[in-house]
């Protein structure tokens, strides 16, 4: 095939992926797949010197079509050139000062600012026109509404970003099982329901001040810091350093909770690299850098299908083990029925994997294509007939059995993890066990156990437990029995009601659990709380009127409830990492003062690390080990009084 007509069956097929992608925010290939056909269009063009007139490497984004409003950028946003060689990154600084950070893997969004007031939020676009989301942004759980300069304009560019672990949360309880974050985050940030947003933890992270303009990119970032960002990780680099620098990323990719797909260099000389101008597509002043996906070729062994607490059957690919990225790699999720279709997938077939973002293990592709497997009609547990059901483009199947022991386990499991009733020691195998001997059956079957000998002198024969472990595990149930009312409602596994929803909650009838189950069964309003919408109201509603009331009311009178004082700081800490030591003052205990912080979205660790923003420790001179690497690392380390002064916090 010549050249011109290569080209003209690759850009369609690019076309096709980016507006399903920047548009649609659902993917028709990998990235992966994307970037190999992208590379090679390049080549070719450079190879005949012919540029069609659609081709995606000469165009900065795609039209937008979808019904939110349009705006007018005030600057066009390009975007940037990359390489997959570090060498060719550490080349292309020189001898200049840079400044390195995360590409973070998003839906890049710009903040306006009108006296110190958010003015409106636009999605990238097509680098040109983006779409108005200023509902949307304001639903995110770390934007500041208003900022303390005195600048009558502030333009911030940013990602919205979704972590893994929300992610995860929410594909659980999805029909539609998004691929990766980022489409799941573009998906919500796109809504014409501001009430999706609210439901969940989308982030902000900025990584340019447009306006005012600052002298270097270092001073931008403090700038954006002073005013309450969340800014995208970042080191000042040169030549000398690089190879450090560049080794730190690449080693800490694998622990980042926000997904990335590679790194920025930016020259840090904000002057100096606008004068170097820029192309029709990218500006001069930075390059990125995205990992070259290591694959392996394997052979698929078998697909699993687990079924989790919300009846939904999700398939997993399992094949011969490889090594990928430095680990070993036998499992990837295959998402849904339609992503399995796709695929061509048959048990023996030859299939190519790798690690999307170095993290995620994914197939690449599939070089049989028997077409061979057939997806199964029952479910794998309990062998109840499937309910097959789509949404727009997906296609999933459920278990039809409401009794169904993997339903069981998985909403048992939920119940007893850490954010909600926090027992140790009931882990899915030793719950297994209990079900499959009629010892436990519902929640409350658990408060139960220490008074059923059988069950306690069996649990004490499983290999790995014995006596100590038992008892720990039934001290911990007794302990689980004080439990403040937003622990309870999340451990109850009400689709939608995670721990923000279930902290609303709490705080509203403040932490009175007869006040809220008044005010359930007299089917109050819930849309009357921030961030709650008809459908968080009718399924918290909904689980109260269907729930076996026998079951729940003795759940119920095993509880004692803790009316715990509500905290509420004044100052987002978002981004923010804290570590407790030491004796308190003003809180009661070392809970309420966690409490408070993640309240503010904060987040408090055991551990002092780089990461770590304050150490709180009411004896600042102290030689304490914590004390000595907080001075090392030079970490501020503040008092409790310091803490209230610079947050705000507040007894409501």
């Amino acid at each position: 095939m010549d050249k011109i007509s290569r080209m003209k069956e690759i850009i369609p097929l690019l076309n096709a992926a980016g507006k399903a992608y920047y548009q649609e925010s659902r993917e028709i290939m990998s990235n992966r797949e994307y970037d190999v056909l992208y590379d090679e269009l390049i080549l070719l063009e450079d190879a005949s010197g012919i540029v069609m007139s659609n081709s995606p490497t000469h165009q900065v984004g795609y039209e937008v079509i979808s019904e939110l409003p349009k705006e007018k950028h005030p600057s066009p946003m390009l975007s940037l050139d990359k390489t997959k060689d570090s060498a060719a990154l550490k080349s292309w600084l020189g001898s200049r000062i840079g400044v390195m950070s995360w590409k973070l893997d998003g839906l890049t969004v710009v903040l306006t600012y009108v006296n110190g007031k958010l003015e409106k939020g636009v999605t990238r676009g097509n680098g040109i026109v983006g779409e108005l989301i200023t509902n949307n942004v304001k639903k995110f759980s770390n934007i500041p509404l208003t900022i303390s300069t005195k600048c009558d304009i502030v333009i911030v560019r940013g990602e919205a970003v979704l972590g893994y672990p929300e992610f995860e949360k929410i594909n659980q309880e999805s029909s539609l099982q998004y691929k990766n974050p980022r489409n799941l985050c573009a998906g919500t940030v796109r809504q014409l329901n501001s009430e999706i947003v609210a439901k969940r933890n989308v982030r902000f992270i900025a990584f340019e001040l447009v306006t005012p303009q600052k002298a270097t990119v270092i001073e931008a970032y403090e700038f954006l810091k002073e005013q309450g960002f969340e800014v995208v990780e970042h080191q000042k680099v040169c030549g000398d350093i690089f190879d450090d620098v560049f080794e730190y990323f690449k080693s800490h990719v694998a622990t980042q909770e926000i997904p990335t797909d590679g790194l920025v260099l930016r020259l840090n000389d904000i002057a100096y690299g606008d004068s170097l101008g820029k192309t029709d597509k990218f500006p001069r002043h930075s390059m990125a850098f995205k990992w070259a996906d290591e694959v392996a070729p394997t052979t698929l062994l078998n697909i699993e299908w687990n079924t989790s607490r919300t009846g939904l059957i999700n398939p997993v690919a399992v094949f011969d083990p490889v090594e990928l990225e430095g680990t070993t790699v036998e499992r990837a999720s295959l998402h849904n029925v339609t992503y399995v279709k796709q695929l061509s997938l048959g048990l023996g077939d030859e299939i190519t994997v790798y690690k999307a973002n170095m993290i995620i293990p994914q197939i690449a592709e599939n070089l049989t294509k028997s077409g061979t497997y057939i997806i199964p009609e029952t479910c794998p547990e309990c062998g109840a007939p499937v309910e097959t059901r789509k949404d727009k483009e997906s296609e999933t199947i459920y278990c039809t059995n409401p009794n169904c022991r993997a339903k069981l386990i998985a909403r048992l499991a939920h119940f007893v993890s850490r954010p909600c009733m926090n027992i140790n020691g009931l882990s899915e195998e030793t719950l297994k066990k209990l079900i499959d001997n009629g010892w436990v059956r519902s929640f409350s079957d658990i408060y139960d156990l220490k008074e059923n000998t059988k069950a306690v002198n069996a649990l004490m024969k499983i290999p790995g437990m014995g006596r100590t472990s038992v008892n720990k595990m039934l001290d911990s149930i007794e302990k689980s029995r004080d439990v403040t009312l937003d622990q309870f409602i999340t451990s109850l596994g009400i689709l939608g009601i995670g721990k923000k929803q279930a902290k609303l909650i709490s705080n509203y009838f403040k932490g009175d659990f007869e006040k809220y189950q008044s005010a359930v069964e007299n089917n109050f309003n819930f849309k009357t709380l921030e961030g709650f919408g008809d459908v968080l109201n009718e399924n918290l509603l909904n689980w109260y009127h269907t729930v076996n009331t026998d079951d729940y009311r003795k759940l119920v009178s095993q509880m004692r409830w803790i009316k715990e004082e509500v905290m509420q700081v004044n100052h987002s800490l978002e981004g923010k990492f804290f570590v407790i030591t030491g004796s308190l003052k003003h809180f009661s205990n070392r809970q309420l003062l966690q409490k408070a912080i993640e309240d503010a979205n904060g987040k408090v660790s055991s551990s002092i690390t780089g990461k770590t923003s304050y150490l709180i420790n009411n004896d600042p001179n102290s030689t304490s080990s914590k004390n000595q690497k907080a001075k090392q690392l030079g970490i501020p380390i503040i008092t409790e009084e310091e803490f209230i002064e610079m947050t705000g916090v507040q007894r409501c």
